[in-house]
């Protein structure tokens, strides 16, 4: 009777190599708050990436005291966050208005419209919490004593 011991041998070590050279040759990809971070630093003037952290990529600009773009939250495909002094100066939106239109794909027009609507709503009679809809994009401002902010997100199935 003859052992099939030598034979499984070279089997395995052929089918291991097989999946080695699979993974070897898949290309990499790059995430796509990573891609939106290095096009926003790219065409938007003064806006430099900062660091990573989980899926949440941070930004920096004179203008803002804080700037992120995430990706795959719970309910959303991709948000840009930023957060500014109580009183948004115009620059302020039209720098989220220009960043937007380059994250999610709209026109600046568009998303300009939509981040002065929602930071201008806020006041005594709406409250300090808006959130709104324009152009298929989520727009939620929340303002303190101190700082205004606006998060600007699409949903997973659009």
């Amino acid at each position: 009777m003859i052992s099939r011991r030598p034979f499984r041998r070279p089997i395995f070590l052929a089918a291991a190599l097989v999946l080695a050279a699979a993974f070897i040759a898949s290309p990499a990809r790059a995430d796509r708050c990573d891609d939106s971070a290095k096009e926003l630093a790219n065409n938007i003037d003064k806006v430099k990436v900062n660091f990573k952290a989980a899926n949440t990529v941070y930004l920096t600009h004179p203008l803002a005291k804080e700037l992120s773009v995430a990706c795959k939250g719970d309910k959303y495909s991709i948000e840009l966050y930023a957060k500014t002094d109580r009183k948004p100066k115009p620059e302020f939106i039209a720098l989220v208005g220009s960043m937007a239109a380059l994250v999610f794909s709209v026109t600046k027009d568009d998303t300009t419209t939509g981040a002065t609507r929602c930071l201008k709503r806020m006041g005594l009679i709406r409250g300090d919490k808006i959130s709104m809809r324009f152009r298929r994009l989520n727009l939620d401002c929340q303002r303190s004593k101190t700082e205004a902010w606006i998060a600007i997100t699409r949903g997973k199935d659009e």
